[in-house]
């Protein structure tokens, strides 16, 4: 199976702190979570602007991440806006030759 990257961005109305006071909040649920090989959390402060760039073992794992409950309740919450969802296939070879982290090099 294919990997696949999901990219997540929100702009946010609360203070920095507090988001990021949430964020440490879901960080072991991240650090467990079936499929996910790894997370970049990202903040853009000045704009306030959040984002996550995602990478899942495949395709499946995914989508059970969008349709699950940490997605659901960043939806519902009234401190979060302009909430932008994709996901991307992954140009391997290229991304190998420019370091990207998502296989292993060539033996």
């Amino acid at each position: 199976m294919a990997k696949e990257i999901v990219q997540i961005n929100f702009n946010f109305s609360m203070r920095r702190s507090e988001l990021e006071n949430a964020f440490k909040s879901l960080v072991e649920t991240f650090a467990r979570m079936p499929g996910l090989l790894w997370k970049v959390w990202l903040m853009n402060e000045a704009e306030k602007e959040a984002a996550g760039i995602y990478l899942f073992d495949d395709a499946r794992s995914a989508q059970r991440y969008l349709d699950g409950e940490i997605v659901a309740g960043l939806k519902k919450n009234p401190g979060v806006s302009n909430l932008s969802m994709k996901r991307f296939g992954i140009l391997e070879e290229l991304t190998r030759i420019t370091r990207g982290p998502v296989s292993p090099k060539p033996a």
